[in-house]
């Protein structure tokens, strides 16, 4: 008799284990098709993929292994493989040297501005580390150390670590003269970015003026047709390309306003650096002769004696804040250092394929990606929701620097997810990368739910017809509920 009784209830636990286990394996993906089923989503294109951290096992899937636009969440491909690829202590160089000779208090040559990619100098992201335009103090300094009061020559700006192209050939004319369009120099500063203040007068639909621009760019025309509107929010555009002297902005700004400030990016960084040393120069007493020259029209800096070296913050510091502000400069600066690093050239197709064949050779394959940048600013990057799991997790499980990497990836409420609920995750149980563009949004990271598993996704949304913020709200719920389930 107590024989049976025990078989029974081995009989009853074993299906009952089973049977929950069934359960828990198919709650996800119910709670996962319920979801793409929404009508907000009729006309969209998804992709969602979620695996165990820990297991391997596939926890939900839905158009896995369809290419989708992945918009920002492709930082995580790019940086992941250049903390895997320079190290998390790489650090970007520039220098300040001249030719020619010193002869007591001066200089008979050119100064030489050599480009090293740092995308940090003067940078409102590390203003511990620039406070304001104190590398050019640095350059000052030097000189002034070596008691130099007369330059007889030029300034000649060394952009060559990069290509002369400063934006991927894919990205589109909207977004060129916004700062989130700024292209990487061999010589960036101040995020390649500039400010543009505004006053507004108090009815709408009259013109506005511009107040200021900072910092200020020689040579630069901005052509203003903003209005004031009762919009209260930037609704403006800036036009204008690499290089060009010429900057169209359109739109509106709020009415009412004595200071309302846009960015823009800015047409020629090595050409504003040289022209704030410039400055700098003669407010320190310092006499300069000549003008400012680009390196590849002089052929004579064969021999350089270097006055000073200026050192980025570590790669790591700079990941962090790509990740975190979803900072496309940076991204696109890691990307042409990869291409710098291991060929010579710092193009952005060289910096792309270091990638791919990079994550191809450890973790996923590549059919099914296309990169065009580093950052996900163009729109004719493709990933698979898949791809992007995989990449996180082997960050996760197989990187010396995986603990690292993950503290670049912002927490619900903070960083990009600063529209998050934290109540909603509490305990840090959600991390996530966020991308956005017009008519598409992503999120990736790792979910750590009731139960205490780490559940990786990438969820993809294209082309939805609906409001930003909404789509959001709903990729909020999604996964609290995946994380409440589990």
């Amino acid at each position: 008799m107590i024989e049976k009784v025990c078989r029974f209830v081995i009989l009853f636990f074993t299906i009952t284990y089973h049977s929950a286990f069934a359960q828990s394996k198919e709650l996800p993906n119910n709670i996962i098709n319920d979801w793409v089923n929404k009508e907000c989503f009729s006309h969209a294109s998804l992709g969602i993929y979620m695996e165990d951290g820990d297991t391997g096992e596939t926890i939900a899937s839905y158009n896995d292994e369809k290419s989708l636009i992945p918009a920002s969440t492709q930082k995580i491909f790019t940086t992941a493989a250049a903390l895997q690829i320079l190290g998390p202590d790489y650090k970007f160089v520039t220098r300040l040297s001249y030719d020619g000779e010193i002869i007591n208090d001066t200089i008979y040559g050119d100064l030489i501005l050599k480009g090293g990619g740092d995308p940090t100098l003067g940078s409102e992201y590390f203003k511990n580390n620039y406070s304001s335009s104190n590398f050019l103090d640095i350059m000052v300094d030097s000189l002034r150390n070596r008691n130099i009061k007369f330059i007889y020559g030029d300034i000649v700006t060394d952009v060559s670590i990069y290509e002369d192209q400063t934006i991927p050939d894919t990205w589109v004319w909207g977004d060129l003269g916004n700062y989130y369009g700024a292209g990487p120099c061999g010589l960036t500063l101040y995020d390649n970015m500039c400010k543009i203040h505004f006053s507004s007068p108090s009815v709408a639909g009259e013109p506005v003026k511009i107040i200021s621009v900072s910092p200020d760019i020689p040579d630069v025309n901005f052509e203003n047709l903003v209005l004031s509107s009762d919009i209260n929010k930037d609704k403006t555009c800036v036009y204008g390309s690499p290089w060009g002297g010429k900057r169209i902005i359109r739109g509106t700004i709020p009415k009412g306003k004595t200071d309302f400030v846009i960015k823009s990016s800015i047409p020629d960084p090595a050409y504003l650096m040289a022209s704030e040393l410039k400055n700098k120069l003669k407010q320190n007493g310092i006499s300069f002769s000549g003008t400012i020259k680009k390196e590849k029209y002089i052929q004579n800096h064969n021999n350089r004696f270097n006055i000073c070296s200026i050192y980025s913050p570590s790669l790591m510091e700079i990941i962090m804040k790509t990740n975190y502000f979803s900072v496309n400069l940076f991204a696109e600066h890691l990307l042409k250092q990869l291409d710098y690093e291991k060929n010579g050239k710092g193009t952005t197709k060289g910096g792309v394929k270091i990638v791919i064949d990079y994550w191809k050779n450890h973790v996923i394959s590549d059919d099914g990606i296309y990169m065009c940048d580093g950052s996900g600013l163009s729109r004719y990057n493709q990933c698979t929701p898949k791809q992007m799991v995989k990449v996180l997790l082997f960050m996760k499980n197989k990187s010396q620097y995986g603990d690292l990497f993950f503290k670049s990836i912002p927490d619900a409420s903070e960083g990009t997810l600063y529209y998050f609920h934290k109540e909603n995750f509490p305990y840090k149980s959600l991390k996530a990368k966020s991308g956005s563009m017009t008519h598409v949004r992503c999120f990736a990271g790792c979910i750590k739910t009731v139960s205490g598993k780490d559940i990786f996704f990438s969820v993809m949304i294209n082309q939805f017809l609906c409001n930003q913020y909404f789509v959001c709200h709903q990729v909020e719920d999604l996964l609290k509920e995946i994380r409440m389930s589990l």
